[in-house]
């Protein structure tokens, strides 16, 4: 193994221990992590606080979901105390077999249900949804292709796009639906973004060629037909869109409930639509070709504010409006300043 800590060596990490409000969470002192084989051990520079946080922390689950949802979140009290499901930084350690990563490479990786970002080290399989930092941002816009874009790509993957059809992104402001547009767009779409007033000019930036302000219009009745539907709100079920989707189209449910999910398979048979809410694993792969797209200039990186890891209450506070566009970044180092770095001076 190399560069192993030392097993006494402790770390910062936002810990909940109860279920509730923001306040909940505290910074505490926990051991540090140490890479078991085939493990990475990651510096942490930047995890997101993502809705995905907000209803682990909350228990804010959708209708019917609560009971599947208890293995990964816990009943009586939290499973994984500390949230993040994803990261941006450096690798500090690796266990035996490791041989995809070294010490001092900088990756992103996606923690999934484990959770375990929101801390100054974290441990992903080697083997994992973890790949190489694009190039061309930096931690803090690297760590929002993660969460948004894996989800977004899970789905597409599903589906077939092809030049000129038409994609609707129910929910296009945040950190799923910023990402669903630009990939939609980027396989020749042509892409409806539901979205509020305040958000139709960064919707419009990532590729939107039409906006629907669902504070003033229904796109559920309006006359136009979609391709492909991608809901990243949850009131957009099966049978209120149905008429909307063209014949061997597809509704892909990024939020649904258990009766959405249930109901998914036999609707897909019956009307020879796509109907899923399964996303399916994420992957190294699809973390490599967001990356890709990056450092090709064909992905942005969407943040609404940055928070250091001392005000993640704060960060909390501001994901339960439900009001957040694109990503809420968690920030776990603090940038030196420029003038510490310089040498001395005549």
């Amino acid at each position: 193994m190399t560069d192993q800590p030392s097993p006494s060596a402790s770390m910062r990490a936002a810990v909940y221990r109860r279920f509730g409000t923001p306040d909940v969470v505290r910074v505490e002192q926990l051991p540090r992590p140490v890479p078991r084989r085939g493990e990475v051990l990651v510096r942490v520079h930047a995890s997101t606080v993502s809705v995905a946080d907000h209803r682990a922390r909350s228990l804010d689950i959708p209708s019917g979901l609560r009971i599947p949802a208890a293995p990964s979140i816990g009943v009586f009290r939290p499973r994984h105390r500390v949230l993040g499901m994803d990261v941006a930084g450096v690798v500090a350690a690796i266990g035996a077999d490791v041989s995809r990563f070294a010490v001092g490479d900088e990756v992103i990786a996606m923690m999934g249900a484990r959770f375990g970002g929101h801390a100054e080290y974290a441990v992903v399989s080697q083997d994992g949804a973890i790949t190489a930092k694009p190039r061309t941002m930096s931690f803090e816009e690297a760590v929002t292709l993660v969460f948004g874009g894996v989800t977004a790509r899970g789905f597409l993957k599903q589906v077939t796009i092809t030049a000129g059809d038409t994609v609707l992104v129910n929910g296009a402001s945040g950190a799923v639906g910023t990402a669903a547009v630009q990939l939609a767009k980027e396989l020749g779409a042509d892409v409806t973004g539901v979205t509020s007033f305040v958000n139709r000019e960064l919707v419009s930036s990532l590729g939107a060629d039409h906006i629907i302000d669902y504070t003033t219009d229904d796109f559920t009745a309006q006359n136009r037909r979609y391709n492909v539907i991608i809901d990243c709100v949850g009131n957009a079920p099966f049978e209120k869109v149905t008429d909307l989707i063209t014949p061997g189209g597809a509704l892909l449910l990024v939020i649904s409930d258990l009766r959405s999910l249930l109901g998914s398979r036999r609707q897909s048979r019956r009307s020879g639509k796509i109907v899923t809410a399964d996303v399916g694993p994420a992957r190294a792969e699809d973390l490599a070709h967001l990356v890709g797209l990056a450092e090709a200039g064909r992905y942005t990186a969407v943040i609404d504010r940055s928070y250091d890891l001392a005000d993640i209450v704060e960060a909390h506070r501001y994901v339960d409006t439900g009001r957040k566009k694109g990503n809420v970044v968690l920030r776990l180092t603090t940038p030196t300043p420029h003038h510490l770095n310089e040498g001395p001076t005549s």
